[in-house]
């Protein structure tokens, strides 16, 4: 038997405070580690972060407000499982145009991340739009299409599938960007004398931070598809784990957690990573030549990629670059 609607929605408030608290703890860790840096990290990376946080914070807000609603305000006139049942309330439409800014701004950073990656591809960046304005458009045409319905059981069929839709390019933009960027440094570094040794710790870092959103985005789907009310669990979770992700990717590289098992090791891999939101800046010019030796910079991708015959240009000035 599935969880009621009712049920589902407390256990979502729960779990979705529990996160936010996460997310809250990491976002000041990431703030301290990022006012210690100079350049455009901070003038980008901070104010994506403080972002997110807002979003998750009023997302939240809104929650706990419809749950004071519905479990002790309204209690003894709809009731809460009605009172949740209602799609075209202000508050669930708010909350859902909330979750699909949450995630397109995610999806964006992940198809900057893997644009500059590539040098700044336009074979990346033209698809990623394209794929980004559409999954928005989708996400806030269903936000449209829920406004008009005054019951679950009654939303069109029309509106599943754009939610589906949307779910589904959600999912896909995270899954092939992780890949992509993953790729990106298994091809960089293999070319390298001495660097296979070092990818592990590389791919635990880059696929952990993917596959936390992926996989939550994934429930998410598949919950949605057998009807289930465990969506809207997934609903009040997504968007401080967005904020959990973004933050925990900064922090992975600033601590050079990887997964290595000597100093010298963690060095390496910590200064490959470190280059991804290291923007050019004078102090790069005061590294040792050995040093220099054993990171991935801009330069060292594109003297792999022309040894491999391909005709790369340089990426400085970027923030998540290797």
């Amino acid at each position: 038997m599935g969880i009621p609607l009712d049920k589902a929605s407390f256990l979502a408030l729960f779990l979705e405070t529990l996160f936010y608290g996460v997310f809250f703890t990491l976002y000041w860790l990431t703030l301290f580690v990022l006012f210690k840096k100079t350049g455009i990290q901070r003038q980008l990376l901070v104010p994506v972060a403080t972002l997110l946080l807002c979003i998750a914070t009023a997302h939240l807000i809104i929650d706990f407000v419809r749950a004071l609603e519905a479990f002790v305000f309204k209690v003894d006139t709809i009731g809460a499982n009605a009172y949740y049942s209602n799609p075209a309330s202000p508050l669930e439409l708010a909350s859902k145009a909330l979750y699909i800014t949450q995630t397109t701004l995610a999806d964006g950073v992940v198809v900057w991340r893997c644009h500059v990656l590539n040098h700044r591809s336009r074979f990346v960046a033209i698809p990623g739009c394209i794929v980004l304005i559409v999954n928005a458009a989708t996400g806030y045409y269903v936000v449209w299409s829920l406004s008009r319905e005054y019951a679950l059981s009654n939303v069109s069929t029309a509106t599943s599938g754009c939610i589906t839709t949307f779910y589904t390019l959600t999912m896909f933009v995270s899954v092939i960007c992780t890949v992509s960027i993953a790729w990106r440094i298994y091809h960089t570094r293999s070319s390298m004398p001495g660097g296979l040794s070092n990818l592990l710790p590389v791919f635990i870092v880059v696929i952990e931070s993917g596959a936390l959103y992926a996989t939550s985005v994934l429930a998410l789907l598949i919950s949605f598809l057998i009807g289930s009310n465990g969506e809207y669990i997934m609903l009040g979770v997504i968007p401080p784990i967005v904020g959990i992700t973004f933050c925990l990717i900064i922090l992975q590289v600033h601590f050079h957690i990887g997964g290595s098992s000597s100093t010298e090791q963690s060095s390496d891999v910590g200064g490959i990573l470190t280059n991804l939101f290291r923007g050019r800046s004078t102090r790069d010019h005061h590294f040792s030549m050995q040093r220099v030796a054993v990171h991935i910079t801009e330069e060292e991708i594109v003297q792999s990629d022309n040894m491999s015959g391909k005709n790369s240009q340089p990426v400085t000035g970027s923030v998540f670059q290797l």
